[in-house]
């Protein structure tokens, strides 16, 4: 398989179906270093007249200090790998080397990461970030509900800047 650049137009995948139960990963890339998490919660569309994707990230994430140390991160979308998706959610770049260990297979494309068993991925550059917080939420439930332990996410609102499909050789 390999990347193919499309178009916001020619974007496919249903954000419900992909972000909430196929899951993502967002992955950043510091000094010849790439780490990434997964994540199944986020949104795509249009804000500042720009096409965005929103991510969510706990303060404690290793990737975040990729995310917040450069201008972009990549997200990238998957059609099953439940198993290893929930590996890379669940284990921490800082103590080995989980994306060996599920054995994915990192390509750089624009001299960011992504990973050859993805479907698609979106270069995303940061424009906006800003932490959530328990005063603002008007249903204190889902305050109660998701964050029992762990710090309060970040969010990162950031410009979709490219799109690419994995396609058939």
């Amino acid at each position: 398989m390999a990347y193919k650049k499309t178009t916001i137009k020619e974007f496919d995948l249903n954000p419900f179906d992909s972000i909430g139960e196929g899951w993502l990963l967002i992955t950043g890339y510091k000094d010849g270093v790439v780490n990434t998490m997964t994540a199944s919660w986020g949104g795509l569309g249009i804000l500042w007249s720009k096409p965005v994707a929103t991510v969510f990230v706990r303060p404690e994430r290793y990737t975040k200090e990729f995310i917040d140390q450069t201008d972009y991160f990549t997200i990238t979308f998957f059609n099953g790998y439940k198993k290893e998706l929930g590996i890379l959610g669940t284990k921490s770049g800082r103590d080995g080397d989980k994306i060996k260990e599920v054995d994915f297979h990192v390509e750089m494309i624009e001299d960011l990461p992504s990973f050859q068993e993805g479907t698609h991925m979106m270069i995303c550059k940061k424009l906006y970030v800003d932490s959530l917080k328990q005063e603002k939420f008007l249903d204190q439930s889902i305050f109660t509900k998701n964050y029992t332990k762990g710090g309060i996410h970040d969010m990162y609102i950031a410009q979709i800047e490219s799109i690419y499909q994995n396609i058939e050789e």
